[in-house]
C-alpha cells in the first residue's frame, strides 16, 4: 500500500497505485473456512447435494429463528426468490415500486408481464417516499413493493396505511437489510413477505442465493411448492413450479456465514466509523448517517457527492479511485426508470423523479468489508480529499488522457496509462 499525502504521490501523476491489489465493494466475506470445508466434506460423504437436505433445513431454521419470522424458504438466489413471492401472492396489473433500486428488482415484476410504477425517494433517506405512492395507485395496481437499502429499512407504517386503505399487497425487498430492525422488530416481519439474498456480494453470503421469509402459513406453503416444480410428493404434482431450490453447499456457506454474522457486523460498524472520521470536512463529500438505536449491518459505505458544493464530480471522484485500484461503485444509476425496457415504455410521461436523479448522480459506495482493513480506509480518505483538494488539476490529467475502458463510464475507450509514467502499469478497468 502506497501513501497518498501529496497530489504528486497519484497514480495519475506517475506515482504507483495506492493497493498493488484491486478493493471491491462487496468482496465475499469468508467467516470459519474449516468449518465450511468441513460441511463440504459432510455433504461429499453423504452424496445429498440438493433437494431440500438437512443444511438448507438448518440454514431455513437458523434463519427463521434469527428474524423472528414462522418461516423461511431458501432459494437459489433472491431474484427467483422475488419472482416465486411475487407470483405466489398473485400479483398482476400494476406495482409501485421505487426507481432507485438494483435492477433486478424492476425485471422479477416485468419478467411476469407485471408493469412496475415508478416511485420517487425520500431524498435524505434514499427509501420510496410514502408521499409519492398515493398518486400512482391505479385501478390496476395490486401491490407496493418496497425496497430497504444500505441496511435502512422502509418508513412501513404508511406504507402498511397505504396498503391497507386501498386493498393492495404490501411486501419488500429486503437485500441490504439482513440482520437490520426496524421499530426494534427485525427486517424480515413485515408485509405478506419480505426477499432477502445471500448473493456472494453480501456480507452474510450463501456463495449464491436468497430466501423468502414470511409468517403467513399458506403463503410459506405455496412458495414451497412453487420452487421445488410444484411438488407434493414423490410423484405428485400439485401447483405450476420452477427449478428455485438453494443447494447443499451454499446451504452450508450460508450457515458458516451466520456463525460470523456478529462479527461482520463488527468489521463493518468499525470500518464505518473510520470512514466517519477521514472523509470528515471534506467540502461536499457527506458519508450517510448509520447510527442510531436500530440494528444496522453497515454493509454499505454510501457517499453523496454534493454538485454544488464539492469541486470535484462525482464521476471524476469515482474515476481517480479507480486509477488507484480502489473500485468504487455509483449504486444505483442511472436508476431503474432510465434502464431498458423502462425508459421506453413512458407510462408516466418522463418519470418525473427528481430526487431519484439526483441521489443518482451523487452516490458513491466505498469498499468495506473483512478485506479492508482501517489504514486502506485511511489511505482511500486521502485520495478522495487529493481529489477534492486538486479538483481542477485532477479532473483535466483524467480529460486530457484516454482511460482504460470502464464499465461505468463507457464514453472512455480503450487505452493506456503509458502517458502517466511509470507509476501506472498498463491495466483494463
Amino acid at each position: 500500500m502506497n501513501a497518498k499525502n501529496d497530489l504528486r504521490d497519484l497514480a495519475i501523476m506517475g506515482a504507483p497505485q495506492a493497493f498493488p491489489e484491486t478493493l471491491h465493494v462487496g468482496r465475499p466475506n469468508l467467516g470459519d473456512r474449516a468449518a465450511l470445508l468441513e460441511r463440504v466434506n459432510d455433504i461429499l460423504d453423504r452424496r445429498w447435494f440438493t433437494n431440500n437436505g438437512r443444511y438448507v433445513q438448518e440454514f431455513e431454521q437458523r434463519v427463521a429463528d434469527s428474524l423472528g419470522a414462522k418461516h423461511c424458504i431458501a432459494t437459489c438466489n433472491g431474484t427467483v426468490a422475488l419472482e416465486i413471492v411475487i407470483r405466489a401472492l398473485d400479483l398482476k396489473g400494476e406495482v409501485v415500486m421505487p426507481a432507485f433500486t438494483f435492477i433486478a428488482t424492476a425485471h422479477a415484476l416485468q419478467w411476469q408481464e407485471i408493469t412496475p410504477v415508478f416511485a420517487d425517494i425520500d431524498p435524505t433517506t434514499h427509501l420510496i417516499d410514502p408521499a409519492s405512492i398515493e398518486r400512482l395507485i391505479t385501478p390496476r395496481t395490486t401491490a407496493i413493493l418496497g425496497v430497504h437499502l444500505w441496511g435502512r429499512p422502509c418508513n412501513v407504517e404508511p406504507l402498511e396505511r397505504i396498503a391497507r386503505r386501498h386493498g393492495l399487497k404490501l411486501l419488500f425487498d429486503a437485500a441490504h437489510a439482513f440482520g437490520c430492525s426496524h421499530q426494534g422488530r427485525m427486517i424480515g416481519s413485515f408485509g405478506e413477505a419480505e426477499v432477502f439474498s445471500f448473493h456472494a456480494t453480501k456480507f452474510v453470503n450463501s456463495l449464491e442465493g436468497g430466501a423468502v421469509v414470511t409468517s403467513n402459513d399458506k403463503l410459506a406453503r405455496k412458495i414451497r411448492l412453487m420452487k421445488n416444480f410444484g411438488f407434493e410428493g414423490y410423484d405428485s404434482v400439485g401447483y405450476i413450479g420452477t427449478n428455485g431450490k438453494m443447494n447443499e453447499v451454499s446451504a452450508a456457506m450460508g450457515i458458516t456465514s451466520l456463525e460470523s454474522l456478529d462479527e461482520f457486523i463488527l468489521i463493518n460498524h468499525a470500518n464505518y466509523g473510520v470512514y466517519v472520521d477521514g472523509l470528515a470536512n471534506i467540502p461536499g463529500i457527506k458519508l450517510l448517517q448509520l447510527e442510531g438505536n436500530e440494528r444496522r449491518n453497515f454493509q454499505y459505505v454510501v457517499v453523496e457527492v454534493d454538485a454544488d458544493e464539492c469541486p470535484i464530480s462525482r464521476d471524476d471522484l469515482m474515476d481517480l479511485l479507480w486509477t488507484e485500484n480502489v473500485q468504487a461503485r455509483r449504486y444505483f444509476y442511472p436508476g431503474c426508470h432510465r434502464m431498458e425496457p423502462y425508459r421506453s415504455y413512458r407510462r408516466n410521461g418522463n418519470f418525473f423523479l427528481p430526487h431519484t436523479e439526483r441521489v443518482a448522480e451523487c452516490v458513491l459506495i466505498l469498499p468495506t468489508g473483512e478485506t479492508v482493513n482501517a489504514s486502506a480506509i485511511t489511505t482511500i480518505c486521502q485520495i478522495i480529499r487529493l481529489g477534492v483538494a486538486h479538483a481542477e488539476e485532477v479532473s483535466r490529467c483524467l480529460r486530457v488522457c484516454s482511460l482504460p475502458m470502464h464499465p461505468k463510464r463507457p464514453e472512455y475507450g480503450i487505452a493506456t496509462y503509458e502517458h502517466f509514467g511509470p507509476g501506472l502499469r498498463q491495466q483494463a478497468f
